[in-house]
């Protein structure tokens, strides 16, 4: 397990984490964190994922991570406290342990804590005083990602806390897909995660981040993400939560520094009976011409949804829109949308859309009258909504994904 480290720097982190370990986050439901153990019995690793048990690579194709390695330019598999696997594949990209690579990297400094606070909560301080490793992923300059790279954040012992930290770079000119997937064991029912992740962008780069989370009903989620944009750069976040989860909060800010520097969140989210979903997105368009976009859609069976997004504007030119949907399919389900503009500068071209109710009995009349049935009517809508498409996913994930929808569908009518 990885150890605090003793040079200088992390002395001063670790003293701003420790007067931090008890403060609460700015909204949202306070998490006990003694109830989880913090260390776990070492994990063995694995040459190749693909010996995995059935039931296990079952359980990953359901979070788009291939077992097979087809199609992947490279795979990270930590379960619990151990990375149990680490490979690349193609030139000009690196993957290891973000412990690894502190070892590795002096520079590795320049990026620890930038992008986000360590201070910013107890969730951020203890991932820092207390860590689980985590990945590091480099791009090396000009490299273009031939597949997605896939990373996996495994929990598979009842009620653990997962602490990790992810460091992404894509260096000047690269382009890097990502698929990074959070699953845990069938028999895990309670748990939860800590997952800090910086992104760094560089000049004209780009960084396509998806993630798949697949919980389970007493499973706490608090990931904690900032990115950092240069000139021209490109972030583009993927979200997708439709399993269900106690309780998930998760607000990622990325920071626009460079012109012309674009950055879109787009979010699929179904809370299920007993699930609390507090999901948004900020971006932060600090440099003239840079673009935003926040999109998210949002679908309750009976949990609550709170769908957050702010725009902050703070040099011009800058465009940027904010778009909220939720569909509710239960009477009992709760969709809190609070979009949110702030220009700080004249010259900045912002808005937002926020729209949530049921599905209109005049559309599915519309459809019914083409031929379709109530059934087949009340499906087309609820896949149109959602409107899944995301490169990469494996056959298994979409089918998942499909089967999800159909249960959807069911519940609306």
């Amino acid at each position: 397990m990885p150890k605090i480290n003793s040079h200088p720097k992390d002395q001063e982190l670790n003293k701003l984490a420790q007067a931090a370990k008890d403060k609460k986050a700015a909204f949202g439901e306070d998490i006990d964190l003694s109830q989880y153990a913090m260390t776990s019995r070492p994990q063995e690793y694995v040459k190749d994922i693909a010996t995995l048990p059935s039931r296990q690579k079952e359980r990953l194709l359901e979070s788009g991570i291939d077992p097979t390695g087809e199609n992947r330019s490279g795979t990270y598999l930590q379960v619990d406290h151990s990375v149990v696997h680490c490979s690349v594949k193609q030139e000009g990209l690196e993957l290891m342990s973000v412990a690894d690579a502190r070892e590795k990297y002096d520079w590795m400094d320049e990026y620890w804590w930038k992008a986000v606070s360590v201070d910013a909560d107890k969730y951020t301080a203890t991932a820092a005083l207390q860590p689980h490793f985590g990945y590091f992923i480099r791009a090396k300059a000009g490299m273009e990602s031939v597949f997605p790279l896939q990373a996996c954040l495994y929990l598979g012992k009842d009620m653990t806390s997962q602490n990790v930290h992810n460091i992404i770079i894509a260096e000047e000119g690269a382009k890097l897909h990502i698929i990074t997937g959070c699953q845990v064991a069938k028999d895990v029912k309670s748990g939860i995660h800590l997952g800090v992740s910086e992104f760094y962008v560089k000049k004209n780069a780009t960084i396509t981040f998806t993630m798949i989370h697949n919980w389970a009903e007493d499973v706490a989620v608090r990931p904690r993400t900032g990115a950092i944009v240069e000139e021209g750069g490109v972030f583009l976040s993927n979200y997708v939560c439709m399993k269900p989860v106690k309780t998930l909060q998760a607000y990622p800010t990325c920071y626009l520094n460079g012109r012309g520097a674009t950055a879109r969140f787009n979010s699929i989210l179904v809370a299920t009976p007993g699930s609390h979903l507090d999901v948004g997105a900020r971006v932060i368009l600090a440099a003239p011409d840079t673009r935003a976009e926040i999109i998210s859609r949002t679908i309750t069976t009976g949990g609550t949804i709170i769908a957050r997004g702010q725009l902050i504007g703070e040099a011009a030119p800058v465009k940027a829109h904010l778009e909220c949907h939720g569909l509710q399919l239960a009477d009992t389900g709760v969709i809190h949308a609070i979009p949110e503009l702030l220009a700080k500068v004249s010259g900045v071209e912002m808005s937002h859309e926020a729209a949530v109710g049921k599905i209109a009995q005049e559309e599915i009349e519309y459809l019914m009258c083409r031929g379709l049935s109530k059934e087949e009517a009340t499906a087309t809508i609820v896949r149109g909504f959602l409107n899944v498409q995301i490169e990469g996913l494996p056959t298994a994930l979409k089918q998942e994904i499909d089967s999800l929808v159909s249960k959807l569908e069911s519940d609306a009518l």
